[in-house]
């Protein structure tokens, strides 16, 4: 919490330095991927595992700076537009047993749902502060809310301009009464991940949906789901942005044009997810493809690609791949095939 004032005043400063160039702002970039790497999987400092109510309350934390920031802006009168981008995975209980659609539903509010309530509702539900009040009991924690929190929360859901939703997969959950526990998989060792949180509910794999070699299931629907809900759940939404997508995998140049047959029909069927909820009237006005070439991965170094252009990193020579050509005269044609 000691932060925020701090990003408040850096975020003041770079719209007074850029507000008149710069016409899209994002306050903060996936909170949720943040805090889990904080203080659930410990893979980001303070390298933190399993405290659960650090990760809550660091996320009200977020919003709370997110929504002061969003404040600034519009005291500016800046003719930009400023918005939040969320990593949104849909939650599905593996079968249709009630503990495991509880378990999903855990989940899904802790991840989802809870930060999109203060994005959105500038409040949380009472159906949301009951999954987390019972996450936290379970956790022995609590949620501690700030006198002023609330109100900032609720002017900012009113100014917001744009949701930017990174989507890379979703997962099928069943019920968890242990301990947490989780191997990261961050070096594509296949089926080396496990994700299981106490008194939420534990990542399994579904054997119908194909997975990738870092353990994501490819499951286009489950961006279309993620859609329909926002639109449904927060109808005072005004745009949505694709802001990340795309496939990660190992691949090896030997000199003629990758043959990534998987990452194409990957980004062709999420595509073809999106044009389904424009088409049901749901406002998304862009598609941000992750990514152009081969980068730096937050947690699987340079052993993760997900470009269209292959990158020799020894010598900096790029390469485009099947995918790149593929993609260009998608954007040429504006035909999906």
């Amino acid at each position: 919490k000691d932060t925020i004032d701090s990003y408040v005043n850096f975020s003041k400063f770079c719209f007074n330095e850029y507000g008149e160039k710069v016409k899209y702002w994002i306050t903060i970039n996936e909170p949720w991927s943040v805090v889990a790497g904080q203080y659930i999987i410990g893979h980001f400092p303070p390298n933190i595992k399993y405290d659960i109510p650090k990760a809550i309350q660091a996320m009200h934390n977020m919003m709370v700076a997110h929504s002061r920031v969003v404040m600034e802006y519009k005291k500016m009168n800046l003719k930009g537009n400023i918005g939040i981008v969320h990593i949104l995975e849909s939650k599905y209980a593996i079968d249709n047993n009630k503990v495991n659609e509880e378990a999903a539903k855990n989940e899904h509010v802790l991840a989802n749902q809870f930060m999109l309530d203060a994005t959105f509702r500038g409040y949380y539900a009472e159906d949301t502060l009951s999954v987390i009040k019972e996450i936290l009991s379970k956790n022995h924690g609590e949620l501690i809310i700030d006198e002023d929190d609330m109100n900032y929360l609720s002017v900012a859901s009113k100014q917001i301009d744009f949701l930017g939703v990174n989507y890379y997969a979703s997962h099928f959950i069943k019920k968890f009464d242990g301990e947490s526990k989780i191997y990261h998989n961050g070096t594509g060792n296949k089926g080396s991940s496990v994700f299981a949180l106490k008194g939420i509910g534990e990542r399994v794999n579904n054997p119908n949906i194909p997975m990738t070699d870092w353990d994501w299931p490819i499951y286009p629907r489950g961006l279309e789901d993620m859609l329909e809900w926002i639109a449904k759940t927060y109808p005072n939404y005004k745009t949505i942005y694709i802001t990340e997508n795309g496939m990660g995998a190992k691949e090896n140049y030997e000199g003629v044009p990758i043959k990534d047959t998987q990452r194409i029909e990957y980004i062709k069927h999420h595509l073809e997810a999106v044009l389904n909820v424009i088409n049901k009237g749901i406002n998304v006005q862009g598609y941000f493809l992750w990514s152009l070439m081969d980068v730096f991965s937050w947690t699987n170094g340079y052993n993760k690609r997900y470009g269209l252009f292959y990158v020799d990193f020894s010598t900096q020579e790029r390469y485009p791949k099947e995918s790149a050509y593929w993609y260009k005269n998608l954007i040429k044609e504006k035909i999906l095939k």
